[in-house]
């Protein structure tokens, strides 16, 4: 049986970074209500038989909780649940919002591996990106993580900034791999709906990169890093060694269960997915109540559940596993798609299945990961 996640989503930012569309609010009066509201409801499904094998802190800005309060969560954590005892623990910190003592209090917690939200080592670039810290915090940030005594430091950069050039991104991985992080993530800038740097973009109020630069600037993070001992195990994830890997995120990209906590977080347990409502009032008012703060819940049909799979699975270096879609669904994948996986392979956008029975996309397939992934949905086999 595949071994569950735990999200535990902190809503609180001290500032809403204009990309970002995950939920959160500035309001920090409501942190420790948050957190008792929290603990409750991890009590209300503490029933669940799973056993857990990471717990990740997202977020929002995880570190504008002090170590006491993260404290409390893990404990109760592990009070309520399966938790097994080799449990990856992760916080995600933003430079700016930390100091020694506070890293080296979520150490004494329990955190034994910490992803900090560099973006970029350019103040330019982090002043577009609404970012609250410099390069001299992102530095220092760093630094303390080492120095608190962390040895699984993950650093989160972004690319395709508006005014970035091939130069100015692999400056930025060079000073990263110079902190030798055991893990890199390198996010393409999107343009969320709804987000203040959406309307800016539609406004006309910057130029944003080319797709031909983004291409240039994806394959230069992959040469680079490779080149520089990283492993490439997901379009935007690298790690020093398999034993690096965020085995948090793996779960997402490879179907496995996990249960969210907190406004906005998602839970799925095949088939069933369900995520709470996003407003922290709400939340804490709903939980005070007795009530759960599940806000809708779905069951996936096979259509959902093979488009899912393809796709999230399409996004791992290793690909799709062609027999755990077999098996899930009841289908032939590579019978059914014989013709598709010749055609991708010959364009050179897949790679030889054999002698794993894996469905991998090469780099150039990686670029069009969009218009691959359909390509494998066809309603009529599943029903």
């Amino acid at each position: 049986m595949k071994q569950t996640g735990i999200y535990i989503h902190i809503p609180f930012c001290i500032k809403k970074c204009p990309y970002c569309d995950f939920y959160s609010i500035t309001d920090q009066s409501l942190k420790q209500p948050f957190v008792e509201a929290l603990i409750r409801e991890m009590q209300m499904v503490s029933s669940h038989p799973l056993v857990c094998d990471t717990l990740y802190f997202g977020g929002g800005t995880p570190s504008v909780l002090k170590p006491e309060n993260i404290g409390r969560i893990i404990e109760n954590a592990y009070e309520l649940f399966n938790i097994s005892t080799d449990t990856e623990i992760t916080i995600e910190v933003n430079p700016g919002t930390v100091t020694t003592e506070k890293l080296k209090g979520y150490q004494g917690v329990g955190i034994n591996r910490i992803n900090i939200g560099v973006q970029s080592f350019n103040d330019e670039f982090l002043d577009f990106l609404g970012r609250i810290h410099s390069t001299n915090d992102a530095n220092r940030t760093i630094k303390w993580a080492r120095k608190a005594g962390f040895d699984n430091i993950g650093i989160d950069l972004i690319y395709g900034i508006p005014g970035q050039t091939k130069k100015t991104w692999l400056s930025d991985l060079q000073r990263a791999i110079e902190f030798e992080p055991e893990h890199l993530s390198c996010y393409m800038l999107t343009y969320e709906k709804g987000t203040p740097l959406d309307r800016e973009r539609r406004q006309g109020r910057f130029k944003p990169v080319a797709d031909s630069l983004l291409s240039e600037l994806f394959e230069t993070t992959i040469e680079y890093l490779t080149a520089h001992s990283y492993v490439q195990y997901e379009i935007s994830n690298f790690a020093k060694n398999a034993s690096k890997i965020s085995r948090h995120n793996m779960k997402y990209w490879s179907f496995s269960p996990y249960m969210g906590f907190g406004p906005s977080a998602h839970s799925f347990i095949e088939p069933r997915r369900y995520w709470n409502c996003r407003s922290v009032k709400k939340y804490i008012e709903n939980i005070k109540e007795g009530r759960v703060a599940i806000e809708e819940k779905e069951i996936l049909s096979k259509e959902q559940r093979m488009m899912e799979m393809v796709y999230l699975g399409l996004r791992k270096t290793e690909g799709i596993d062609i027999d755990a879609i077999d098996e899930n669904l009841g289908i032939n994948f590579r019978q059914i798609f014989t013709e598709k996986i010749k055609q991708l392979e010959e364009d050179g956008y897949i790679l030889p299945i054999q002698p794993k029975n894996h469905c991998m996309l090469s780099r150039k397939g990686m670029l069009f990961l969009d218009s691959i992934a359909p390509m494998f949905m066809i309603d009529d086999f599943l029903r």
